[in-house]
């Protein structure tokens, strides 16, 4: 991952207690996952100044990967060499950009749970505490691009008006997992969800969309990303993402 732009250098490590590695490794891969996502807009974002957005977005979190998978081992060997079964982020970050609406929409249940547990963790002393004063900063910007977008769709055309309806419905089974306990992390995730679902609702209803009302929208819950059991596109995101690595193995530049 050398060498990287400034904005995707990790915060410096403060002295203190190790992080969690199980806790460290499925935020790291959060965030990775969801870069990696992100960055397959490049060359086809609707307008250039929003592939410059997502972009930045993206190094973003892969500023947060780094500094995550750093605290569990070697960063790039985490990324690139680790098998499907080993990623253990959830499995919103890893669904497949769709259309516009849907890249949206994931980004809007994400980033606002991203703030809200960044939020957390700023007022501890943890080994997660110099990654969260640095991201949380960032996650808001996020949250409130994806929230632009958001009542810049719903409360649009008919057309997209129905694309930004039809993402959230598709990915709100996915959001449940976000609350899913981490050991040895000194925040209560579940106790997030309040707060992130009315943040959530609140940005729904003002762009005259509708919030599904049940655990998920579908006939199923989506859940076992942090166990390692992950959708089928992300098995071909992640051959796409680790072939160089894995072809030119102990490559440098």
């Amino acid at each position: 991952m050398n060498p990287t732009p400034a904005s995707t250098q990790a915060p410096a490590r403060a002295s203190g207690p190790a992080a969690p590695p199980g806790a460290a490794l499925a935020l790291g891969d959060d965030a990775l996952v969801l870069s990696h996502r992100l960055g397959e807009w490049a060359g086809h974002a609707p307008v250039l100044e929003e592939e410059v957005a997502l972009a930045n977005i993206a190094l973003d979190l892969l500023g947060q990967a780094r500094f995550l998978l750093s605290l569990v081992g070697d960063e790039d060997e985490l990324a690139y060499l680790r098998e499907e079964r080993a990623f253990r982020n959830v499995q919103l970050v890893e669904q497949p950009n769709g259309d516009f609406a849907h890249t949206i929409a994931r980004q809007l249940y994400f980033s606002t749970y991203q703030e809200l547990l960044y939020g957390q963790l700023t007022a501890g002393d943890g080994p997660f505490a110099p990654l969260a004063a640095k991201a949380v900063k960032e996650v808001a910007y996020h949250r409130d691009h994806a929230e632009h977008w958001t009542l810049r769709l719903g409360d649009g055309t008919e057309e997209s008006h129905r694309r930004m309806q039809t993402a959230l419905d598709a990915l709100w089974r996915y959001t449940g997992e976000l609350f899913a306990p981490l050991d040895g992390l000194d925040v209560d995730v579940s106790a997030l969800r309040d707060g992130w679902l009315a943040l959530i609702t609140r940005t729904v209803g003002q762009a005259t969309l509708t919030l599904p009302t049940g655990p998920q929208s579908g006939a199923w819950t989506a859940g076992a990303g942090r166990q390692g059991i992950h959708t089928e596109p992300f098995g071909r995101m992640l051959a796409e993402m680790q072939h160089l690595h894995r072809s030119h193995p102990g490559a440098t530049w």
